[in-house]
């Protein structure tokens, strides 16, 4: 067996034999009613440890192997979000091979190859885009169900209230950006106030969509993978880590035509529904303006690490939060 922490000396659930051994039992068990038998021998289990998931490669006697996850309390919802997201949009996530929502556990197939090589297309991500904006779509008509998994709530009329909070709650900020967030709810609340009276019905944010949660095998269609960090949010929202993303990818020089050219492809669906490509754009910059203070907040919700995680992890994430309320500051104000 082999055990990957990423260099994090965390404190997880995989430390505790009682614990290992019940999840290893559950892996059999639900293997067993799919008539599938864990592989004994020389093959081992490969397990990856973070302070916010355990992950376990699980070999499986003559057919491909399955994932085990495990999840904190801020992400138990991952399970069942995973199961409903596979009824309401088939094909487009993997079918989990056994979910309990109540441990925040899941057992998953082998997914394949993750997008790769292709992630330097710029086609690619156009791909991606459209079916995933689809995809949204659907899933809008799923806000309660959403709401009852404990999918956390970042919808705009949720951020503007709780703007002025974060400089509060957030130590460690310099004084520059701590005045300039404090002098801004005003203009916040305006722009959280127009994405909530856009007639666009808040859905699905992944909020991590990168290479790493996308397998593609060439033929233009995508799984989308790993939602522990979704919300429910206005879908714009989206683009923010997907410009990161293209920005690392393309550089400089590329990447301002390439991203323009994948928003454009993502927005339009929502043509459909009468908005003009002048108002989508529009929104999809407000939405990106707000969406890293939302993101900030869920980075204070309890219970996103694991129990047991050791201060100097905390202390670690506290200057995360830090750093990406300071960018938040940086986004909103235009810089």
């Amino acid at each position: 067996m082999s055990v990957d922490a990423g260099g994090f000396d965390a404190v997880t659930p995989w430390n505790d034999p009682t614990w290992r051994a019940e999840a290893l039992g559950w892996v059999e068990e639900s293997l067993a009613l799919r008539d599938l038998k864990r592989a004994s021998g020389g093959q081992g289990l490969d397990v990856r440890v973070r302070p916010w998931s355990v992950v376990v490669r699980v070999p499986v006697e003559d057919g491909p192997p399955v994932w085990f996850k495990a999840n904190p309390k801020a992400s138990v919802f991952e399970p069942a979000l995973v199961r409903a997201l596979h009824r309401w949009v088939p094909g487009q996530v993997l079918e989990p091979v056994a979910v309990d929502p109540e441990r925040g556990w899941m057992l998953f197939p082998d997914g394949g190859e993750l997008l790769g090589e292709r992630a330097d297309e710029p086609a690619a991500w156009e791909q991606a885009m459209l079916q995933y904006a689809v995809l949204q779509r659907t899933v809008s008509a799923h806000q309660p169900e959403l709401a009852g998994f404990g999918v956390p709530d970042l919808r705009p009329q949720v951020l503007a209230p709780v703007f002025g909070m974060l400089t509060h709650r957030i130590g460690g900020l310099d004084d520059g950006v701590h005045g300039a967030l404090s002098g801004m709810s005003s203009r916040f609340g305006e722009w959280c106030a127009e994405l909530n009276g856009s007639g666009i019905a808040a859905t699905i944010d992944h909020s991590d969509l990168q290479e790493g949660q996308l397998f593609g095998h060439g033929t233009g269609r995508h799984v989308f993978h790993d939602w522990d960090a979704a919300s429910l949010a206005f879908p714009f929202a989206s683009l923010l880590v997907v410009a990161r993303v293209i920005r690392r990818r393309f550089g400089a020089d590329r990447a301002p035509a390439v991203l323009a050219r994948v928003r454009d492809v993502y927005l339009e669906p929502w043509t459909d529904d009468g908005h003009s490509m002048e108002e989508l754009r529009r929104l999809a910059d407000l939405a990106t303006r707000v969406s890293p203070v939302g993101q900030a907040l869920r980075a204070l919700t309890p219970g996103r690490m694991f129990p047991g995680t050791d201060a100097d992890l905390r202390a670690m994430h506290s200057v995360g939060v830090q750093e990406g309320l300071a960018a938040a500051c940086g986004v909103v104000l235009g810089r």
